[in-house]
């Protein structure tokens, strides 16, 4: 691992480091890399995975008590 923090190379924006496996050898080695990025004004974002359920459900957020 290199210690360096991870950004978007559209948007610049910080995004997460996931550790990813690859077999060398025979072996399953970690290899941690770049997440997805999670700003929704990226062209490369990519909602969590329960903003896709909701979104295929046809769900959508709902206002909260005092929001209109």
């Amino acid at each position: 691992m290199d210690g360096s923090e991870h950004v978007c190379p559209r948007c610049g924006q910080p995004v997460e480091t996931v550790v990813r496996r690859h077999k060398t050898l025979g072996a399953w080695v970690p290899v941690w890399g770049p997440g997805p990025c999670r700003n929704a004004g990226c062209e490369a974002y990519v909602p969590e995975s329960g903003e896709r359920d909701r979104e295929r459900n046809g769900e959508r957020e709902r206002p909260t008590a005092g929001e209109s």
